[in-house]
């Protein structure tokens, strides 16, 4: 058996380690021991894992955050847009009489409203050019009526 020990060369580099009186830390020290290493293999597997698993919740966050970041600065634009279009649809008036500006959330938040104007006035400036032009057409169309009656 001590002549296995000789030609064994793991045996010396056990012995060395083992004899300087203080343990290494695991991933200096190396050990020759299968069942140690496949015991490492395994925790390092499960690290791999849980920061694979870390990571992909991160990105995740990312996305989100990024996502957020969008949707706030197209709110942002569409409250500039429709404040924009209320300060071009409001009727000129005098500083005395000019409402304080409104937070640009409460100007997103009325868009729909704006919007809705918007296309009433355009609903209604339509109905009032077709009725003055059935009108237009109406008259003359009346007074052939009449020279037709009277004429024969």
């Amino acid at each position: 058996m001590a002549d296995e020990q000789v030609h064994d060369p793991l045996n010396f580099m056990r012995n060395l380690w083992g004899n300087m009186g203080f343990s290494l830390p695991g991933m200096v020290a190396p050990t020759f021991d299968i069942d140690e290493l496949d015991k490492r293999i395994k925790d390092m597997k499960a690290v791999e894992g849980w920061l694979r698993m870390n990571l992909s919740m991160l990105q995740m966050t990312i996305q989100g955050l990024e996502m957020q970041r969008t949707t706030v600065s197209t709110v942002q634009a569409m409250g500039q847009m429709a404040s924009n279009a209320a300060k071009s649809m409001a009727p000129e008036s005098g500083g005395a009489t000019a409402q304080p500006e409104a937070s640009a959330f409460s100007e997103a938040a009325m868009w729909p409203w704006q919007m809705m104007q918007q296309m009433r006035e355009q609903l209604q400036q339509t109905a009032e050019a077709a009725a003055a032009q059935a009108a237009s057409e109406e008259k003359p169309a009346g007074k052939s009526a009449r020279k037709a009656k009277s004429g024969g």
